[in-house]
């Protein structure tokens, strides 16, 4: 256990802490106790999200309890972004999510004790079970009258906020108590010492510190992430509007593995480190194939693997690395299942067509093709393959048997363009 902090920093994975000596020793020490939060202010987690359950899983497989924590209280409030005013979810909105997001984090960590590499397994909790009875009178008197308002709106987000027209409701407000009450209730409960969370939640992480030195006299940790951000510096997140979602029925496993394949040389070194287990050596010798063979995409392909493994299981991971492959011109089409290839070319242009026309006509309709001439002078060049097989003859037809488990037909022209032909 005394490696994990010095590991997590290797891996990029801390932006700061409250006290990083004490933070050490206590870690050198533990087992201690640690959670992290994740509002259900959407259905799902995001690829934000993963830095968190990650730095949660080596936490654990390092020999410490941890406790990941639903917010079924706080997301009926919403964290304040520093732009407008969240929409409120309803009750019935937040519940459903809840449940969802419990069985999101389910494969990241161990909550049944099968896993050999934790000691202690993780505990599940929302915060709706210990913020619901109690009254608001109380908790204006227990908890509000240990924080202190100009304090609070020195918080990032709050003094943004506070500088813009629309201001900020109370309701948003008071999120930085309801926050540091589930740090004081599970520190009470389970002996929780430390938080983790994103940077950007780092005042709401010091007031639930604060809030447990004035109620108990002790002190305790926070530990803040960097966050990722993608190409243009925005930072992956549902409220950025370019959220990779962690369900499969909102980013499917085929198109999340993609993004992560499509991932630039630039940032797929960095991500390896937070999000995979590949230690020093391998790391080394990934960045060295980058230089040498970009081409290869090595690192990417392993990064993909890990993070679609992680989040989907091993078995959907093959089957979508299988479909990659095909897809690509590597593999055997006929061999993907149903819903494998409905999700993989559901990424690709696509165009409906009756089983009869010709591939002329498939190609000027997929767009691979401006117009007919020009569709018969590519199939005469042999650019253009009809399921992996090279299509010689202009009008050669695209019949029922094309369209695999009667959906769907895989056109290409040249080494990189492809379209899905759809049954008509």
């Amino acid at each position: 256990m005394a490696d994990i902090l010095d590991e997590l920093q290797w891996r990029d994975s801390v932006a700061q802490t409250t006290d990083d000596a004490s933070l050490r020793e206590a870690l050198a020490n533990g087992p201690i106790t640690v959670y992290c939060g994740f509002d259900p202010t959407a259905p799902s987690l995001h690829f934000g999200n993963l830095v968190q359950l990650v730095v949660l899983r080596r936490l654990q497989r390092a020999g410490h309890r941890v406790i990941c924590l639903v917010g079924g209280s706080t997301g009926l409030v919403g964290d304040p972004r520093p732009t407008a005013e969240r929409v409120l979810k309803t009750k019935d909105e937040a519940a459903a999510n809840v449940a969802r997001i419990k069985e999101l984090v389910r494969p990241f960590l161990d909550f049944d004790g099968t896993d050999p590499a934790a000691t202690h397994p993780a505990v599940l909790v929302d915060n709706l079970d210990w913020t619901a009875p109690m009254s608001a009178l109380d908790f204006l008197r227990d908890i509000g009258k240990h924080f202190r308002v100009n304090q609070m709106i020195r918080k990032e987000a709050v003094a943004r906020r506070l500088e813009s027209q629309e201001g900020i409701s109370y309701t948003e407000f008071s999120y930085q108590l309801l926050q540091a009450l589930d740090f004081l209730h599970l520190y009470q409960a389970h002996g929780c010492t430390l938080q983790t969370g994103g940077s950007d939640q780092w005042g709401n992480l010091t007031a639930g510190v604060d809030l447990i030195h004035r109620v108990e006299g002790v002190a305790v940790h926070a530990l803040a992430t960097p966050l990722l951000v993608d190409a243009a510096g925005q930072k992956f997140g549902k409220s950025e509007g370019n959220a990779v979602w962690l369900s499969a029925d909102m980013t499917s496993p085929y198109a999340l593995y993609q993004y992560f394949l499509n991932v630039e040389d630039a940032s797929v070194i960095g991500l390896l480190k937070v999000l995979t287990d590949a230690d020093l050596d391998e790391i080394a010798e990934l960045e060295r194939s980058v230089r040498a063979e970009p081409f290869r995409r090595a690192a990417q392909r392993r990064l993909a693997q890990a993070v679609t493994t992680l989040a989907h299981g091993d078995s959907v991971s093959a089957s979508v690395q299988a479909a990659s492959e095909a897809i690509f011109g590597r593999g055997d089409l006929r061999a993907l299942d149903a819903a494998t290839l409905r999700d993989a070319t559901a990424e690709l242009p696509s165009a409906a067509l009756p089983a009869g026309a010709t591939v002329v006509d498939a190609l000027v309709a997929s767009g691979l093709a401006d117009s007919r001439n020009a569709a018969r002078r590519i199939v005469g060049e042999g650019g253009v393959s009809l399921n992996s097989v090279k299509v010689s003859d202009p009008e050669t037809l695209v019949t029922e048997a094309d369209f695999l488990h009667g959906y769907a037909a895989l056109l290409r022209r040249g080494r990189k363009s492809q379209a899905a032909l759809l049954r008509g």
